[in-house]
């Protein structure tokens, strides 16, 4: 039987990639993935972008039960959590369910210390002059665009003078 390899990262389930090519025809182009749903036993394919978009690669420690998803899919309650993994999403390094509480702690510590890697990653990035000058940037435009935008709401809303001008001054 196949391994999977990815799974959809909104549905879940198990799929198997299982070759890339150039597309003709109609598709002359666009790069197509062929993957196989493993749980259907059907053949398909799409769009390279379209599969990077909606699928995920499995890693070593998701849960071979819920491939990561954390519910219980077979069931199809997703308001419960995967029995494998308890809700979690991942097991150990060696892809074996959590048999006690510290193993469990364990998966739970790995989880936050990539999520605090990302976070760490992602502040970096915030912190970089450049990026902070793009941002202020921004904000100065949008506060430009909403001031022109209020300004011609008002000239163009009713007034209190003759006619329902506005009193300009002049």
């Amino acid at each position: 039987m196949t391994q999977p390899t990815h799974t959809h990262r909104e549905l879940g389930g198990k799929y198997a990639e299982l070759q890339q090519h150039m597309g003709t025809g109609p598709l002359e182009g666009q790069w197509l993935v062929i993957y196989e749903d493993l749980d259907k036993g059907i053949q398909s394919g799409t769009t390279q972008a379209d599969w990077l978009q909606n699928w995920r690669p499995l890693l070593i420690d998701d849960c071979p039960v819920c491939m990561g998803a954390g519910h219980d899919h077979i069931k199809g309650n997703r308001d419960r959590p995967c029995g494998s993994c308890y809700g979690l999403g991942k097991v150990r390094a060696d892809g074996e369910a959590a048999a006690e509480l510290w193993e469990l702690a364990t998966i739970a510590t790995g989880i936050i210390q990539r999520q605090q890697e990302e976070l760490l990653n992602l502040r970096r990035i915030a912190n970089n002059p450049a990026v902070q000058a793009l941002l202020d940037q921004e904000r100065q435009q949008a506060i430009i665009e909403s001031t022109a935008r209020n300004e011609q709401a008002w000239r163009e809303s009713a007034g209190y003078g003759p006619g329902g001008q506005r009193y300009t001054g002049d």
